[in-house]
């Protein structure tokens, strides 16, 4: 499955480029590899080739050219983009794609979709993850030297134009992703749908993280293996990957967006909605996390739909439970035969709600997720308990265990005040943290 991903770089030093892709780097520092004297590490097998370059080098090509148009002098201009196509590692054994097909399709992506620009094209055999997965580096200079027709996802004059730069839209991405996929699909290579995004979405900085937590885990398990004491878990998981599988049991749990919302406090875990998208607050950070950022399957629209089946299944489990035959139902024993009995459709009257003791909780060493679910249930349970109260007519001080006095039921404001007072002392087991 080929992935595309871009970056961009304002770095000026374009040499620093094709440095990083013909020399070995540290995967963690991106610093490069040195040898016991102190020299660069070549790194072992690679294809390079350079386009609108002519005999120069990169990075003495680009920066002519910067200086012909007076372009990218500046430190905050962007002075060239890095694209990357990633192939799947399956496609070399099953597909026979090697280094040298992967180059040539590379240098054909470039001269189709980047014309005018000078880059540098070169292929890797191999990731940081030693997968086998050949990827091909695109570097090309942000400034355009040459007029170009217009292609689909240009929407200005000027990204037609020399001198010009080039610009790296949201159209743009989607205009290559679709034609990463079109390459594939005609070399024959795995390929997925690239344009409507994953079910779990990795950053950048999150794959990067999970990198050096995986390396420091190991390291650390080594040394407490050396040592003949327990190891820890041996894979290791971020933030972000820990959030998800909260909201997936969470949302297997639940059947409404309350539930959902309640459940998730009990994690600790807020969810915020802001001009209808869904954002995941956890205990330990201020900034909310957006669902795009964590994948498709944590956006409003797979939450509610994801909902939406939950009920769909507890109705159809209730209805084959009710539409069991009579005749069994009789023949089945005293205790079985209870638990088939069809649930009560008539609502119920409001309960007395048992309240859950959070001094209590947090010296047992709940935290604050639990503490937040418990302030929510603890304020449920008192609109319960007063509304069975008020029912029943209970809040008077002076209602009578003998029955209820129709003349004395309409009160004036002073006695409701008193009444409201007389629950408060009658009843002390209310959290006064809500008032």
């Amino acid at each position: 499955m080929a992935t595309f991903k871009h970056i961009s770089s304002k770095n000026a030093n374009y040499g620093d480029a094709e440095k990083y892709l013909t020399f070995a780097h540290d995967e963690f520092t991106m610093k490069p590899t040195l040898d016991a004297e102190g020299r660069l590490v070549p790194r072992e097998d690679y294809r390079i080739s350079t386009l609108n370059c002519g005999e120069e080098d990169f990075a003495v090509a680009c920066m002519r050219s910067n200086l012909r148009y007076g372009k990218n002098q500046k430190r905050e201009d962007v002075k060239s983009h890095h694209y990357i196509i990633s192939f799947d590692p399956r496609d070399g054994p099953d597909n026979g794609l090697t280094v040298d097909k992967a180059q040539e399709l590379g240098e054909w992506f470039c001269r189709e979709q980047f014309p005018g620009h000078q880059a540098i094209i070169c292929t890797h055999p191999d990731g940081h993850n030693q997968s086998g997965n050949i990827h091909v580096h695109i570097v090309i200079n942000s400034l355009r030297i040459e007029n170009v027709p217009l292609l689909p996802y240009m929407d200005r004059p000027a990204d037609t134009k020399a001198g010009c730069k080039h610009r790296c839209t949201d159209a743009a991405m989607e205009y290559f992703k679709s034609e990463v996929m079109e390459l594939c699909h005609e070399a024959g290579l795995y390929q997925i749908d690239l344009l409507n995004g994953s079910a779990n979405r990795v950053t950048e900085r999150e794959y990067w993280a999970r990198k050096k937590g995986q390396a420091a885990l190991d390291h650390e398990n080594a040394a407490l293996a050396a040592e003949g004491r327990p190891t820890k878990p041996t894979r290791f998981e971020t933030d972000k990957e820990k959030l998800r599988q909260i909201i997936r049991k969470t949302l297997n749990e639940s059947f409404t967006v309350e539930d959902f919302t309640q459940n998730l406090l009990q994690y600790g875990v807020t969810v915020k909605e802001s001009r209808g998208r869904f954002s995941y607050l956890t205990p330990d950070r201020t900034k909310p996390i957006t669902a795009r950022k964590l994948g498709d399957s944590f956006d409003k629209a797979a939450v509610l739909a994801a909902l939406e089946q939950n009920a769909l299944r507890s109705e159809n489990t209730l209805t084959s439970n009710d539409a069991i035959p009579l005749d069994r139902t009789l023949s089945s024993s005293e205790g079985a035969s209870s638990r088939h009995t069809p649930k009560q459709s008539a609502p119920q009257a409001p309960s007395i709600g048992r309240m859950v003791d959070r001094e209590a909780k947090r010296a047992e060493g709940k935290g604050i997720g639990y503490d937040r679910w418990a302030s929510m249930h603890n304020l449920k349970a008192w609109s319960k308990t007063f509304m069975y109260l008020q029912e029943h007519d209970l809040l008077s001080p002076d209602q009578k265990a003998g029955g209820s006095n129709p003349s004395r039921r309409t009160k004036s404001p002073r006695n409701r005040m008193i009444s409201r007072t007389f629950a408060f002392h009658k009843f002390p087991f209310f959290d006064t943290a809500f008032f």
